[in-house]
């Protein structure tokens, strides 16, 4: 089955950086597109960055400039470089992808990891 492991969280100071890995299973890696998320405590989850299967990518308007996302198809990984930390980015990140079968389509999430930007 398809399996989203997330990992790399952890406490950084304002201005700091943290990469976030997401290593997938049980799915056609090179072909999809994954996407990274966040969800701060009160708020709803919010799109963060998305990286097509050509490596095309999009960036919420909040981390443009700050953010990058990447994949490895060999290793079945997609990252998340995170610079320029700021309290605001605090919240789990959740790695993303969706699957169609027939004329469905099925949402998949990691485990989420915690950043937390504080000094």
């Amino acid at each position: 089955q398809v399996q989203l492991v997330d990992s790399g969280g952890g406490l950084v100071q304002p201005g700091g950086s943290l990469r976030l890995s997401c290593a997938a299973s049980g799915l056609l890696f090179s072909i999809n597109t994954m996407g990274w998320y966040r969800q701060a405590p009160g708020k709803q989850r919010e799109l963060v960055a998305v990286i097509t299967s050509g490596g095309s990518t999009n960036y919420a308007d909040s981390v443009k400039g700050r953010f990058t996302i990447s994949r490895d198809n060999a290793k079945k990984t997609v990252y998340l470089q995170m610079n320029s930390l700021k309290s605001e980015d605090t919240a789990v990140y959740y790695c993303h992808t969706k699957i169609p079968s027939g004329r469905n389509e099925y949402n998949y999430w990691g485990q989420g990891t915690q950043v937390t930007v504080s000094s």
